[in-house]
């Protein structure tokens, strides 16, 4: 728990509570509870006569029906993965909060879906067209930021010719390709029939910019896509740390609200159907976004954002797939199984269960550093199912022989690690790994403090 003053981020922007907002209020040594701002107007006449001071407000707690009078400092926001606080509950907890957590689940989903209806029906009249921009087709550098442009000699060579079938293609063993760089038109050997060069023939594919029910714009396809096909690049403003270090820390990120082209309407999914990946485009770094499965024409065009969550604040996601992780900087859960799997775990299922210490996939599809798809490659340890890009573990070129992933070994020491962050390759030894993982708070897995929102004592109530 924070030491001293402290001041949560509504406070410190200002946020006020509002009328028939769903709240966890604190009272005294009770534990904390899910209630409902009342607005005086509505309260019964005793309740109104009670003594209260000029800022405090009344609230309806959910289970007793019972009413208070408080102030701001006593409630805590109720968010929509909250609800799965019902699930955690252990032996011992009475039935009158069970029934307050299942009442304020209910009544929170109704007035979202309220707040929801409110909001498309004022879109619509009011906002018609999609917010105004400046369309650019290549990165804006602003300050200090410039644009690499290398030297054709330090550009890499592939291997392809233009007697190949697909040269430089998709299922090309092109090395470019591979390891995410795009080949020059002066430098290829496959000459005009490279086809490797979509950043800078600016390839993309067509696509619309459309109103969505509940997440304001999109974007969408107009035709279909193939797994792998190329969809767009991301550009907009290119700001370096000193521009933009109140809000992330990076060397360079690239801003796309006030400059940028279609792809800045991407809206974001915990189950996308699209992948960033950055890729070198005549010696500076480029992101383009690419299809991770076969997208048929008129389909809504998502990526997973992957934002990283700065102090205690958690924005909620909205994307509706079935592995949501409730907020924005959570990982998704697990993807469902597709209907080819979903057979073959059914059949598996009737024969003998199988230990649970057995790899169940023999490699993810994912970089288990950065979570994006895209070129990688795989721990040869037996049983590790990890895999990565070059670039997030500094490789220059693929490791050769029995080559093991740093999880592997201690983050401090280097030693055999033995114990594991669920979320990420940090590992501790014996040694030196009291205090550096916990139970996190929001899915029961082990993790070091990185992975949390909250951090590992969240700031939420304690059920």
């Amino acid at each position: 728990m924070p030491e001293g003053s402290w001041y949560c981020n509504d406070c410190r922007a200002g946020k006020k509570l509002h009328y028939k907002e769903v709240v966890w209020v604190k009272v005294g040594r009770y534990r904390w509870w899910p209630a409902e701002v009342s607005n005086p107007k509505d309260i019964p006449e005793n309740i109104l006569r009670m003594r209260h001071d000029v800022g405090e407000f009344p609230v309806l707690f959910f289970g007793s029906n019972d009413y208070l009078w408080t102030y701001q400092a006593r409630v805590f926001p109720y968010m929509e993965g909250d609800a799965n606080s019902k699930e955690k509950m252990g032996k011992g907890v009475d039935s009158t909060y069970k029934k307050a957590l299942e009442e304020a689940a209910v009544r929170f989903k109704e007035l979202q879906a309220e707040q929801e209806l409110r909001q498309l029906q004022e879109d619509r009249l009011n906002d018609k067209k999609p917010p105004p921009y400046k369309h650019i087709k290549v990165n804006k550098p602003i300050g200090k930021v410039l644009i690499i442009s290398a030297d054709l000699s330090e550009i890499p060579r592939c291997n392809c010719k233009a007697t190949d079938e697909n040269p430089c293609g998709m299922d090309s063993e092109c090395i470019n390709r591979m390891l995410l760089y795009e080949c020059h038109p002066q430098v290829c050997p496959a000459g005009e029939r490279c086809q490797n060069q979509c950043f800078t023939k600016r390839q993309f594919c067509q696509v619309e910019i459309f109103r969505t029910l509940s997440r304001g714009w999109g974007l969408r396809c107009v035709h279909d896509i193939k797994k792998g096909g190329f969809v767009n690049e991301y550009v907009g403003e290119v700001i370096d740390e000193e521009e933009c270090r109140a809000r992330i820390k990076h060397d360079r990120i690239i801003d796309a609200g006030p400059k940028g082209n279609e792809a800045r309407f991407m809206n974001h999914s915990c189950q996308p159907n699209c992948e960033t990946q950055k890729w070198t485009v005549n010696g500076d770094t480029r992101v383009g976004l690419f299809a991770l499965t076969d997208i048929p024409a008129g389909t809504e065009l998502t990526f997973n954002y992957n934002l990283e969550c700065l102090g205690n604040g958690k924005t909620v996601c909205k994307c509706g797939a079935s592995n949501c992780s409730g907020f924005l900087g959570v990982r998704p859960k697990n993807n469902p199984p597709s209907d080819d799997k979903g057979r073959k775990l059914k059949k598996k299922s009737q024969m003998k269960r199988k230990s649970q210490q057995e790899v169940i996939k023999e490699r993810e599809d994912e970089c288990f550093s950065c979570g994006d798809g895209g070129q990688v490659v795989s721990c040869k340890r037996p049983g590790c199912p990890k895999v990565y890009h070059a670039d997030c573990l500094n490789l220059t070129k693929r490791p050769a022989g029995r080559w093991e992933c740093p999880w592997h070994q201690c983050d401090l020491c280097g030693q055999e690690a033995a114990s594991f962050c669920e979320m990420c390759p940090s590992s501790y030894c014996v040694k030196h790994r009291d205090g550096m993982l916990f139970i996190s708070k929001l899915d029961g897995r082990l993790s070091c403090s990185e992975h949390d929102p909250c951090g590992p004592e969240p700031l939420e109530p304690k059920l």
